[in-house]
């Protein structure tokens, strides 16, 4: 059985989960501007309580982006340092995705997922139940105006995301009658992360830690200077 670290902080939430056995044990808190000091604690508190170490698992996952620019090189960067330190490979997985992810748990079966991107604008995607309930992606992630984004043809469709709740009526008039109802409450969460995971390294999709990195959709974050392992701090033990 596959067993993964996963970690997400691309939004006002930050989470950790180990998934082992088919099954994840998680860490969750909605804590703007603490996710650096609350990360690594979950981590070891998870490999405690499941009574393991780094060694012992198969990958590290992390919520790739789009999200908050710092959030985004902050799980990127713990991604990296754990994987290094563990000789791990790692897999990125869509901050979206996730969040489509959380819905279709419940029982939806096609997400437009929604993260306010500020400046006017929102991180948008569009998903539907595939295989296993796993969220697939029904058109190209984007960061645009709300009054800009697609939704595909047919719904209907799961409104997902504080992204709605930001630009909720622009996004409403665009989506009309193929919405069949708006959750802004649900947050991308790293057990969804680790579940994607799975899926995503059993299909070869893991990279080495120097090439995982945040995808932030605009290009203007270009010139951020790289990642390292540094990010991590002090690192739980092998």
């Amino acid at each position: 059985m596959t067993a993964l670290l996963a970690l997400e902080t691309a939004t006002d939430a930050c989470s950790a989960a180990l998934w082992r056995d088919g099954e994840a044990l998680e860490r969750r808190v909605v804590a703007p501007r603490e996710h650096a000091a609350r990360l690594l604690p979950m981590v070891e508190a998870l490999l405690a309580e499941a009574g393991t170490t780094g060694s012992g698992l198969d990958a590290v996952a992390f919520g790739r982006g789009p999200g908050s620019f710092t959030g985004l090189r902050i799980a990127a960067g713990v991604a990296q340092g754990l994987a290094l330190a563990w000789g791990l490979p790692v897999v990125p997985v869509s901050t979206l995705a996730a969040l489509a992810q959380d819905a279709i748990e419940d029982g939806a079966g096609a997400v437009l997922a929604a993260l306010d991107a500020r400046m006017g604008e929102v991180y948008w995607g569009a998903f539907r139940a595939g295989e296993a309930g796993l969220a697939v992606p029904a058109g190209a992630e984007r960061v645009c105006p709300p009054d800009g984004v697609e939704v595909p043809d047919p719904g209907p469709w799961v409104g997902a995301g504080p992204g709605w709740e930001a630009h909720g009526e622009a996004l409403r008039a665009r989506a009309g009658g193929a919405l069949a109802r708006v959750e802004p409450g649900r947050l991308p969460w790293a057990g969804r992360v680790a579940r994607l995971a799975v899926a995503a390294l059993a299909r070869g999709e893991a990279v080495p830690p120097e090439a995982a990195l945040p995808v932030y959709l605009r290009s203007r974050v270009a010139d951020i200077p790289p990642l390292s392992g540094r990010a991590a701090g002090s690192l739980p033990p092998r």
